[in-house]
């Protein structure tokens, strides 16, 4: 199997600037491997870092320990060093992530929002908008709306144009947070659907899902990530 992630020794810690620079470790010496093929689901009590973690890969918060390896193209990037430049291109051509909250410039319509991850793979407009248009009635979002902005939509459409801009591009990495909350079932089956054709194309996939019967129908195995109690001032 193609290994495509791999987080070494990863430590992270949350410093309160106003309560005296307290030192709120968080985990430390994650270890994890992830190949293409895979859904790994992560998980662990409330408040263990789960989404922390996620983030991390992601280059959206800093890791103060070890090292986050991404398979990009031909070369490994760590995700921890990367220069800004790299990481964005990390993130256009090689990781998706679908977060739990849908950010989006205002007045920009639901299916370029969708379509806009294809820009960089130099896919042709029409395609592109094909593609989105194809997912978008998948994931049961009336095309009366495709040309809003998602962000007059109810939290239940945001989650799923989220959904679809984030399954639009074949990524070879894809974070999943909670990709499945508060859907109602048939939404939520057209989730699952996505992830396992994903997982059928090589994408090697890593995600939090609370609902164990969602784990039980994608995932291929689980990370349980402990926590670090230990409080101690810097």
């Amino acid at each position: 199997m193609t290994e495509m992630l791999r987080a070494e020794n990863v430590g992270k810690n949350f410093t309160l600037h106003a309560q005296n620079s307290t030192l709120i470790p968080v985990f430390r010496d994650i270890n994890l491997a992830l190949n293409a093929g895979e859904c790994v689901a992560l998980t662990g009590a409330s408040g263990a870092g789960k989404s922390t973690f996620m983030r991390m890969i992601y280059a959206n918060y800093t890791c103060q320990q070890g090292a986050i390896h991404v398979r990009h193209g031909e070369d490994w990037v760590d995700m921890v060093s990367a220069t800004p430049h790299t990481v964005l291109d990390v993130r256009r051509k090689t990781m998706g992530y679908v977060s739990q909250f849908l950010r989006v410039i205002p007045r920009v319509s639901t299916l370029d929002i969708v379509a806009e991850p294809l820009k960089p793979l130099d896919l042709d407009k029409g395609e592109a908008q094909d593609r989105a248009r194809t997912l978008l009635s998948r994931l049961n979002i009336p095309e009366a709306l495709w040309s809003l902005s998602p962000l007059t939509f109810s939290g239940g459409e945001q989650q799923r144009v989220n959904i679809a801009r984030g399954f639009i591009a074949r990524y070879p990495v894809l974070l999943l947070d909670e990709p499945t909350a508060s859907l109602d079932a048939g939404n939520r089956q057209t989730v699952l659907d996505l992830i396992t054709e994903a997982r059928e194309f090589g994408t090697a996939i890593l995600g939090i899902f609370h609902d164990q019967d969602v784990r039980k129908s994608v995932c291929t195995r689980t990370f349980d990530i402990m926590p670090y109690r230990v409080i101690s001032d810097a």
